[in-house]
Formats: C-alpha cells, structure tokens, sequence
C-alpha cells in the first residue's frame, strides 16, 4: 500500500511550487493582476480555469501551477485530484484565490487518493512518483492520513482476486488490523457454526472444503464505554448457488465481501482514532459455491435468531449470514448497530453505483448520516423501511422466506435484516456497490469505498475522541 503519511506532511517552509486555485468566477479578477507574459502565457495555453485544467508560470527562478476548479469556496475531494498525474514529483504548496485560511482537508484527501494503483497482479509496474503535498494544519494531516489508508484498504481488498480473497484471507486481514490495535479476537470456522449460525453454515457448506464458512469477531475498547456492533457481509465469491448467476453476473463477483472490507476499515479507522466506544466487529465470511451439499431453493434453515427462514432463492444469501452475525451482535446489547453489504442489484438500479442505498430505524440517526455524507463528500440515499412490503417475504411454510418477488428489491432485502435487529437498537444498514465502473481522478475503476466515510464521521461527532 502506498504510504500516505509521506505525501502529506507539515509545510515548514520547505522548497515548493505554488498551487493556486481558481475557478471561472474568479478568474477574470485574478487575471487583472497579472502582468501581460502571464496573461499571453495563459492565453496560448488556453486556461480558463474550468474543472481540472491547469497551466504552468515560469518566473525568473522557479515556476508555479494555476489550476481550475469549480467552486473555490466549496472544494470537493476530488477537485484536485487530477493535478499529480500532470504534474512533475516535487513539493507543493496550495494557496486559493482570495482565501487566508485556507481549509485544505478536503482537497488533501483526494491528493493522497489520486496516488492510488492497484498493481500487484502486473508483471511489470512503473516506479511511482512522489507529489508532497505540505500543509500548515497540522492537526489535520493524521487525520486525512487515516481516511486515505482506509479507502485504499477496502479497494486492495475488493480488487483482490477471490483466488487470494477467500474466508481465510479476509480473517487474516481482520487478524492483522486486531494484532495491530491489541484488540480481542476469535474466529468459528466450518461445521462448528453449524449448531450456533445455522444460516452462515449453510451458505458456506458448498464450499467448506476449499473456502470453509467462518464468522470473523473483533473486540476493542473499554468496557464502560457505549457499546457498538459494525457488521459486514463478507461473501468471498457469489456464483448465486444453485440459482446461478449468468457469466456476465458472475463477472464482478468478487466484490462481494465489499462489505466486510467496509466493516474492517471502519474498525481500524475507529480504533486508529480512539473513539470513547467498546466496538465489535462481525465479519460472517463465505463463499456462496454450487455442490452436491449446496443450499436449495425450497429448504427451510432455522437461523440463530429462531426464526425459520424458506430460501425463496439462493442468491439472496447475504442476508443470509448478515442474519446470524446481527444475533449475535444483538445478544450483547449494544446502543447502536451499523451493517455495510453488497446486498442488492436493486439498489443499484434505484441509485446508480455512486450512492449506496440507507435504510434505518431511527429518524436523527439517519439525519445525522446523511449529513455526514454532505460534510464528508461521501453521499448516500435514505430508502424507506416501508413496512407495507412485509408481505412479499411471506412463506407459505416457514416464518419467513429469504427474497422478496420483482418489486423493491433493496427495500424487501432490508425488511428481512430487521428482523433480526432488537428495537432497542438504533441501526443502519448500508447497501452499497463497492465498485467504481468508470475512472476519475482520484477514484480509479475498481473497488471502491461507498459510505465509509460518512459511517466515521456520523460516529467521530456522536463519540468524540477525548
């Protein structure tokens, strides 16, 4: 993983070219100021000072960059993003039109992203180079720092292939961030789940020779602290089971632990953070395989809860584990449960794959995470937990039954999962896409963090670290 921590560090004036950021409204005002070399410099370069265009000024012993952007009063993330790529390795300076006090965090973030490559699988990779960005706010650096590494662990693990992203490896992964942390840690693995998580064992048993079924627990913090459950699907490969998905559905499947890896960067960002909370971590692992063992569509799976559930269809087997996992989280009682999975294709179709679809229980929680989204450019979309689709989960000879029919996929898959939430629990629930189709700067095509951020933020403000 790159090391963030290098190309963010505290401006002492150092050496370094200046950035200056513009956007359109602006422009024309700056460009009164300048002399006629810079003005004709910028004319030949065609600047004018729109999203990501950026032109360079020659002075007598140096050069510094000016760069366009949309809105310098309300920089996003990625505004600067695009600079490093066009932009020799050097330190550099931000200074923004008009601005004194500059707020650097934002466009920080994406600096530190835009250095982002996933290349372990190439045979032949480039050296990369080094953009350091120097920042006054020193404050501000770990801070950015720890967000940046975050985001990059959900995209290695995501774009891992599911060869070396099994159940084991994602329990190696969380072993790794608990050993780091001196945090508690114990795994149930294969037939032993069979008795106390009936619904993740039968998901898993198909592959419980190669990729055996396992439920990942971590434990962190004082335990006078307020009491938190993060819980994520952690399916290492989704074929569908016996309703098996085309090829073409199958293609990106290895993605399907997104939510395990949104669980365990939200883990380490917390514990990096030390947040006043006693924090458990799930992580139900699986992979969802075909065998002469695999769970069939008419079977009935009595779930840790006690609540006999008819698999309706075998590729809705993410709330399958998530059930047990939330259980077991629920026997602890904790005051707040929030679940990040890649639940549904109707979330996607509803949304796009830019806005993970949220459900929750609670109105001011979910006010309070669709803020942290704004504040933290990290945005979702709160659906309804319309009770009136209760209905469609209906079976005719279990308690419920695991899918929905054709209509409010996403809605229907929620439904079920608060079945097995306590409603002393406040809780939300994440169905994210975990996937980027298409780059841009500083978001490449691949995994991709959807609503990490704005989990940490919404908990950063309601457990401020001391």
């Amino acid at each position: 993983m790159t090391d963030y921590s290098k190309l963010l560090i505290a401006d002492q004036g150092q050496d370094a070219h200046t950035i200056l950021l513009l956007d359109p409204a602006h422009y024309p005002e700056w460009l009164l100021t300048q002399p006629q070399k810079i003005r004709d410099l910028l004319e030949a370069q065609s600047f004018k000072a729109g999203p990501f265009e950026i032109a360079i000024i020659n002075d007598e012993d140096s050069w510094s960059v000016v760069y366009g952007m949309s809105d310098i009063n309300n920089p996003s993330p990625w505004c600067l993003a695009a600079a490093p790529a066009k932009l020799p390795p050097a330190n550099y300076r931000i200074s923004i039109f008009g601005q004194k006090d500059q707020e650097l965090k934002n466009t920080a973030l994406g600096w530190l992203l835009s250095h982002y490559s996933f290349d372990q699988y190439l045979s032949k990779t480039s050296p990369k180079d080094q953009h350091v960005l120097l920042s006054k706010d020193v404050a501000m650096i770990d801070e950015v720092v720890k967000e940046a590494q975050a985001t990059a662990l959900v995209r290695d693990m995501v774009n891992t292939p599911p060869i070396d992203m099994g159940p084991n490896n994602i329990e190696k992964e969380a072993e790794k961030i608990a050993k780091i942390h001196k945090a508690d840690f114990s795994v149930i693995r294969g037939d032993d789940l069979e008795t106390g998580y009936p619904l993740i064992h039968a998901v898993g048993m198909a592959a419980m020779r190669e990729h055996a079924p396992r439920l990942i627990e971590l434990e962190w913090g004082d335990k006078n602290h307020p009491r938190i459950a993060i819980i994520g699907k952690g399916i290492s490969f989704d074929t569908g089971g016996l309703d098996i998905k085309s090829a073409v559905g199958m293609r990106l499947m290895k993605k399907d632990m997104g939510g395990a890896a949104h669980a365990l960067a939200l883990a380490d960002l917390i514990m990096k953070s030390r947040l006043p909370v006693r924090l458990h971590m799930l992580i139900p692992a699986a992979e969802n395989s075909v065998s002469g063992n695999a769970l069939r569509p008419g079977d009935v799976i009595k779930s840790r809860k006690g609540i006999q559930v008819e698999i309706h269809n075998t590729d809705a087997e993410g709330r399958l584990v998530l059930a047990d996992a939330f259980t077991k989280a629920a026997e602890s009682e904790p005051e707040l449960m929030i679940d990040f999975a890649t639940l549904t294709g109707a979330a996607r179709v509803a949304l796009g794959p830019d806005l993970p679809a949220f459900f929750c229980n609670d109105d001011d929680m979910a006010q309070s995470m669709s803020t942290a989204g704004q504040d933290s450019f990290d945005p979702l979309w709160q659906l309804p937990l319309w009770k009136g689709y209760n209905d469609m989960l209906a079976s005719d000879i279990a308690d419920i039954s695991n899918a929905g029919g054709s209509f409010a996929g996403s809605i229907t898959a929620a439904l079920f999962l608060q079945n097995f939430v306590e409603d002393t629990i406040k809780w939300g629930h994440f169905d994210t896409f975990a996937w980027r189709p298409a780059a841009a700067p500083g978001r490449p095509k691949g995994g991709e963090a959807l609503g990490l951020r704005a989990a940490y933020h919404y908990l950063s403000k309601q457990y401020p670290a001391r």
